[in-house]
């Protein structure tokens, strides 16, 4: 005889919608009751939608995507610059206002719709163009991102030599001016250091507020009264031979443009195949750069005055913790570095299971990305502490950020080292793997965006060719940032794109998902998917903490906005700093033209229109029972199949993502169901 439990199976009527099953409640159901249902793939024709292979791969894409160079390059200068230790009380206090808020509330909306960066708005559509404004940020981010990981390539190159060559002043590119071991391994002058203004680029995707490194134009090389040190150098007239402004584009620089085209090549086979093939890629591109830090800090702390630098790093100054400037660069690090407001978290989480514990994996997300920061930290001081100790001078002397610290404090410090080549190889593979697999996940946000509003890219080998057309496009954009000029498009691509705007977009995201569409009933959609209720303090910040937050940061960085110079003395031409903007608002723009649009399409008066915009557009199995059914899509309103309902059907809730579990259905009358869980969270 069979069991009651399989008694109770052989009677379930399946639902097919991301691997679940559907079992009708019983007060709705009797012997001649029927139900029409389908899946999410049958009255579109679209392909179903993929999963990833387990649970890890969706972690470790996380983790991939938005710890970068940015907690490499940044944190530890931002660190040492606001207080030390003291900076984690207001870094942490951050993370709980607007990091994991904002990080958990677009992972769990992609989740929660199935749908990528764009699609997934239809839970507001008159917000849609927040969607679109995500993705073409993205799309700029991941033109000029490409080009650092070119310069790593060069590097990478270039150090299989027995002598580095930015280690000595007897290359063809040095000037009589060059020295070694400098007092700042930047640049030297009788009055001063002279530096530029130029942004930081993290993943994140983009640290691209209130920072500034050091580079030097090439013709101040050239100044009697200059000694530049020749890592600094090899990087401005060797990797970059830098012209003397923007309008002075100069040619190619081939070296860099084939680095270039080697890691687009990289990218594309990496992830043409989808999240089944890059998914395993991360096991290698987002483990490896922490064996490597591991190997790096080993051998910095063996260094003279490697615990110099460490104490530096991390002895706390609370008295900075009274300036406003401290908070906003711990605001700033924060979204920045949890590559908040660009589609691709969105995109990740779309490809989770419907019941898979997105909280779970963004709580350890967290955990990851600061505590790679922190540990970061230490791997970079150790050897500034080393590099300081040798030229006797102070850490703060040589303390660097940004690709100052990538591209000239490190290979300066490296060279000092015995078998100095293997310690630059290993750097720069490091930073290549950091860039590698956040470009995986920034490509592969963009491409999901767009293949879900046209889903015939995922049938057949289009998939394959329309990811071949972004990255040969991007490649050619590309190859303007690596000319002699290329160095002023980039900034200019870097300091426009992805910078206060990506804050303006968020602020957008979180009242959309809030105020218009409903924290509780999105509070409630994510019980629905997980069969127990999250923290409600997540809600909290949704109405009301990230977006005060939020708010904040964008009005103290629009107030400390300065226009964009390089070498402090170059000014941009107006056209360009009109292009940088053309950039900025290429994306933000497109929230209200999308908003009017769809008002022009919807027929009724200007009310009637708002009030059918601001209803989300749900499959079945993301209706509350209390919900309007005609918060359906309509593509359900045609195409239904009708099933039997047997009598008595059960609800079960998972345990697990591979649990079948009772989640909605539509009857005859068009009343919605939702099936009521019969665990409670503590059987969970």
């Amino acid at each position: 005889m069979m069991s009651e439990k399989e008694a109770l199976e052989a009677q379930e009527v399946e639902y097919l919608s991301n691997d679940s099953k559907l079992v009708l409640p019983s007060e709705f159901q009797d012997d001649t009751t029927t139900s029409t249902t389908s899946t999410m793939s049958d009255p579109t024709g679209k392909p179903k939608r993929e999963t990833w292979s387990n649970k890890i791969d969706f972690l470790l894409a996380c983790i991939g995507f938005s710890v970068g160079l940015g907690n490499v390059w940044r944190f530890p200068y931002l660190c040492y610059k606001n207080g030390g230790g003291a900076f984690l009380l207001p870094y942490f206090i951050c993370v709980l206002l607007g990091g994991i808020p904002m990080f958990y509330l677009e992972v769990a909306l992609g989740q929660f719709m199935s749908e990528g960066g764009i699609q997934s708005w239809r839970i507001c559509p008159l917000f849609q163009g927040i969607g679109y404004a995500t993705t073409i940020i993205v799309a700029l981010l991941n033109i000029y991102y490409n080009v650092i990981l070119s310069w790593a390539f060069h590097f990478v190159f270039s150090s299989f030599t027995s002598v580095l060559p930015w280690s000595h002043c007897d290359n063809w590119w040095n000037t009589p001016n060059c020295r070694v071991g400098l007092l700042n391994p930047v640049v030297l002058e009788a009055n001063g250091t002279n530096s530029t203004n130029i942004t930081e680029v993290g993943m994140g995707y983009s640290d691209a507020l209130n920072s500034t490194v050091s580079f030097v134009l090439p013709m101040a090389s050239n100044h009697s009264n200059k000694s530049v040190d020749p890592a600094t150098e090899y990087w401005e007239r060797k990797v970059l031979q830098i012209s003397g402004g923007i309008d002075e584009p100069g040619t190619i620089r081939w070296d860099l443009a084939l680095c270039l085209l080697l890691a687009w090549i990289v990218i594309y086979f990496c992830i043409w195949k989808g999240i089944k093939s890059s998914g395993k890629v991360m096991y290698v591109t987002a483990t490896s750069p922490y064996i490597i830090m591991t190997i790096l800090l080993i051998r910095g702390m063996t260094l003279d005055g490697a615990l110099d630098g460490v104490k530096f790093y991390l002895i706390p100054d609370f008295s900075k913790l009274l300036n406003m400037e401290v908070w906003v660069d711990a605001g700033t690090q924060i979204f920045f570095s949890y590559s908040i407001s660009l589609g691709a978290l969105t995109a990740l989480g779309s490809y989770n299971k419907f019941h898979h514990n997105s909280w779970r994996d963004s709580i350890i997300f967290a955990c990851a990305n600061s505590g790679t920061s922190i540990f970061a930290g230490l791997v970079i001081f150790s050897v500034l502490g080393f590099m300081a100790k040798q030229q006797g001078v102070s850490i703060a002397d040589v303390a660097e950020s940004g690709p100052g610290l990538a591209f000239i404090a490190y290979p300066t410090a490296v060279s000092q080292m015995p078998i100095a080549p293997l310690w630059s190889i290993l750097f720069f593979i490091m930073v290549i793997l950091l860039g590698l697999d956040s470009q995986f996940v920034g490509v592969e946000g963009f491409v999901t965006a767009v293949t879900d509003i046209f889903p015939w890219l995922k049938k057949g080998y289009h998939r394959e060719m329309f990811i071949a057309v972004v990255c040969a496009f991007s490649f050619f954009v590309g190859l303007s940032m690596v000319t002699n000029g290329g160095m002023y498009v980039f900034q200019i691509f870097d300091y426009y794109s992805g910078s206060r705007i990506i804050l303006l977009v968020a602020l957008f995201e979180v009242i959309a998902v809030a105020y218009i569409y409903g924290g509780n009933r999105f509070y409630d959609n994510i019980e629905m998917m997980y069969g127990f209720k999250i923290n409600p303090y997540m809600k909290i910040c949704w109405y009301f903490v990230t977006p005060i937050f939020t708010i904040g940061m964008f009005v103290m960085n629009a107030v400390s906005y300065s226009e964009l110079t390089y070498n402090r003395t170059y000014e941009y031409p107006q056209w360009a700093i009109n292009f940088g903007w053309t950039l900025a608002c290429t994306s933000v723009v497109m929230i209200p033209i999308i908003s009017i649009l769809k008002i022009a399409q919807t027929k009724g008066t200007i009310k009637e229109r708002l009030q059918y915009l601001i209803k989300p557009q749900l499959h079945p199995h993301q209706l509350r029972p209390n919900d309007d059914p005609s918060d359906l899509l309509s593509d359900y309103d045609a195409d239904l199949e009708e099933v039997k309902v047997p009598l008595n059907g059960e609800v079960k809730m998972p345990l697990d993502d591979t649990t079948e579990v009772a989640v909605a259905t539509i009857t005859q009358n068009g009343a919605c169901c939702i099936a009521e869980p019969n665990k409670t969270e503590s059987q969970i």
